[in-house]
């Protein structure tokens, strides 16, 4: 039998190489994947989409966020669409994490869509793709979910939020359709009770990395809230609140902020916000704007926590997919 001292010294050792993996991992580089917005043209973009995924499988990023839109707008909000998605998603050798675009549930009232209840199909997609704590994809990880969190929003179970070489991935339900604060009373106050529970998400997420002394913030969503200036400063706009935050937080928290959606489909890499005064850039939030609809492709980015500035980006562009 080993001496009480003999196993003090184990445990020391095995301690060490704990801490020394965590410390090593905490520094290391990695890459994700970053995509949404599709498939739109059905059934030949099933193909395209199938070609994405065999080539982000072959590259084997850390994780792939999918940012929203598994339809367009103008094709059925079916539980069999819902079905075929899901198990495409399963197909992603490492895990996949979803967030929900309009043209799943807000936009379902459409005739072409098949004038569903936006607020019923909002409830299927949680019970088809948020059934669990768990991502998707092949080989899921454990993800931090708001439901599970904070019992005062138990019912959004999309918002979520992940860890990865200290760097903290936040996803969080902002769809497109002014974030459904229009229309009937019923999509309206959906949106107000969503927006109070994104605010405190935000909330959460910067104070998390503050007390944790994170690297950086990335923030995962479907909506384009910087279409047009108005977004910000309209009484009627469902993004407002929302920008509001995110300026007023990341000045504060001064460290790398990545925006990440999709929603108008093109290629786009900038600095979206300024400071409170209006008057500069505010320089550590980059926002990346994937591709989508008639471009089924992707982004791999790059996150070195040695720069400065440790978001670097790939376009994934495949050939047969033009």
């Amino acid at each position: 039998m080993k001496s009480f001292k003999a196993i003090r010294l184990g445990l020391f050792f095995l301690t060490v190489t704990i801490v020394g993996f965590s410390t090593a991992a905490i520094g290391q580089t990695f890459k994700f994947v970053a995509l949404g917005d599709m498939p739109y043209s059905l059934p030949q973009d099933l193909r395209r989409f199938e070609n994405l995924i065999t080539e982000i499988n072959r590259l084997k990023p850390s994780f792939s966020i999918f940012i929203g839109d598994t339809k367009s707008g103008s094709s059925p909000c079916s539980d069999e669409h819902n079905q075929i998605i899901k198990s495409y998603f399963s197909s992603f050798k490492t895990p996949l994490v979803y967030s929900p675009g309009d043209n799943e549930w807000t936009d379902c009232h459409r005739i072409l869509a098949g004038a569903y209840d936006p607020l019923e199909r909002l409830e299927a997609l949680r019970t088809v793709f948020f059934s669990t704590n768990q991502s998707l994809g092949k080989n899921p990880i454990r993800l931090q979910r708001q439901a599970d969190l904070d019992p005062r929003y138990s019912k959004y179970v999309e918002n979520a939020y992940w860890i990865k070489n200290n760097f903290l991935f936040v996803s969080i339900h902002i769809p497109g359709s002014n974030n459904n604060n229009e229309g009937t009373e019923s999509a309206i106050k959906e949106y107000q009770d969503r927006n109070q529970a994104n605010l405190a998400w935000i909330d959460q997420a910067f104070n998390l990395a503050t007390q944790r002394n994170l690297n950086g913030i990335i923030f995962a969503y479907q909506a384009d809230m910087f279409y047009k200036p108005s977004q910000l400063t309209s009484s009627d706009s469902g993004y407002r609140d929302t920008l509001e935050s995110l300026i007023s937080k990341s000045e504060i928290f001064n460290k790398p902020v990545l925006l990440i959606h999709g929603d108008t489909h093109r290629l786009k890499i900038d600095q979206p916000l300024h400071r409170k005064n209006q008057k500069k850039v505010l320089e550590n939030v980059l926002r990346l704007q994937v591709m989508g609809a008639d471009q089924v492709q992707a982004v791999e980015v790059q996150v070195n926590p040695a720069q400065e500035q440790p978001f670097s980006f790939r376009p994934i562009i495949l050939k047969e997919n033009n």
